[in-house]
């Protein structure tokens, strides 16, 4: 694909930016960098060691490159991983004219978001994702963050970055597993906003999932695009933002249970079986809508079930979710498709019955 082939999504705000989606989009990092960034720190994962150095190669000329490798996943997202890029930071003189670069997936993305907020209080940050999950979620709308042993994402800040380079091509070389994956967030997109997406991946979920296809390029770009008008209304999460985190509550749940073994569009599809059958027991989502996520999801490859036997280990989690308020739980729920909404304080009972719906 030319480079020239490039679409721009522009994520409005406070501090502006643009998401860049093409192939061969790397090349032009440099011209991201701008003028007045010295020092450059690449952080990345070990399974883009070599890209990482070539990386480097494309713009040792103009800057001093620094590599911080990091854990794979969300063993990245610890407070002793942060500490180690905060290390570098320093060993180097690093300024806040500098700039660090997440280039990996949703967890490096959401460390290297991280450590740029909280270094000087604020550095530049070029935001590189290589997954389906990095380009249609994690690095885009400026959340950043790290792991605890309480839950997941409890310890952040919301941050922009100042471009966010989605390149294709690193998604085209991935395992069809973990593209699948990178789908969960992408159908979470269909159901809360954009149906349409819906409509591609049920004409053709082999061509969807395809990176070379002109399918998938739309349902990414829609994703994008959707989170773009939703953070650039919302930046910090007050209101509109939430609708984002559909499926979430009962996924990050999941996540923290399985000690972060489970992916997470695995923990969110089921998070967002929850979610469906939750807003049909509410008496607010027709039969069909919610047969529906489970229909999509299973085509992908991902699961809609969870042992029954662990919804107080799970309960115990949702109450410290983010979204509470004081010692009220809430849910986003659907009124219909493309109609999100918030549960607010639902019955114990009503929960557990949901979760009966996904529970084996």
């Amino acid at each position: 694909m030319s480079t020239s082939d490039v679409t721009e999504i522009s994520v409005p705000g406070l501090e502006p930016y643009t998401v860049r989606v093409g192939y061969g989009l790397r090349e032009g990092l440099a011209e991201q960098l701008g003028g007045g960034v010295a020092k450059v720190l690449i952080v990345h994962p070990p399974t883009l060691a070599a890209a990482a150095s070539e990386l480097r190669s494309t713009l040792q000329g103009q800057y001093e490159v620094l590599l911080a490798e990091v854990p794979d996943g969300e063993a990245a997202k610890r407070v002793e991983v942060a500490a180690f890029c905060w290390q570098i930071l320093g060993q180097a003189d690093f300024t806040r004219s500098d700039a660090v670069i997440g280039f990996g997936g949703g967890a490096v993305t959401d460390l290297a978001g991280f450590v740029a907020a909280t270094w000087l209080r604020g550095v530049k940050l070029i935001q590189v994702p290589t997954t389906v999950l990095g380009m249609v979620d994690a690095s885009v709308g400026g959340k950043t963050g790290i792991n605890t042993a309480e839950g997941k994402n409890l310890v952040g800040s919301f941050y922009a970055p100042s471009a966010v380079i989605a390149d294709l091509d690193t998604v085209s070389s991935l395992p069809r597993n973990d593209v699948l994956a990178g789908f969960a967030e992408i159908v979470k997109c269909g159901f809360i906003a954009e149906p349409e997406i819906l409509d591609i991946i049920e004409a053709d979920v082999d061509r969807v999932t395809d990176a070379s296809t002109d399918e998938f390029r739309r349902v990414v770009e829609l994703s994008i695009a959707l989170k773009a008008r939703v953070v650039g209304e919302d930046f910090k999460e007050s209101g509109l933002r939430e609708i984002l985190n559909y499926g979430h509550t009962l996924g990050h749940a999941i996540e923290h249970a399985e000690r972060y073994q489970w992916r997470h569009g695995a923990a969110i599809s089921v998070g967002m079986v929850y979610a469906a059958e939750l807003s049909r027991l509410a008496g607010r989502l027709p039969d069909a809508v919610a047969d529906r996520h489970r229909s999509i999801l299973e085509s992908l490859g991902l699961p809609t079930s969870y042992p029954l036997g662990r919804w107080q280990t799970l309960l115990a989690t949702m109450r410290r979710d983010k979204k509470a308020r004081g010692a009220m739980m809430r849910f986003v729920v659907l009124d219909d498709l493309a109609r999100p909404t918030i549960l607010r304080g639902p019955d114990e009972s009503l929960l557990f019955a949901a979760y009966q719906e996904v529970g084996v």
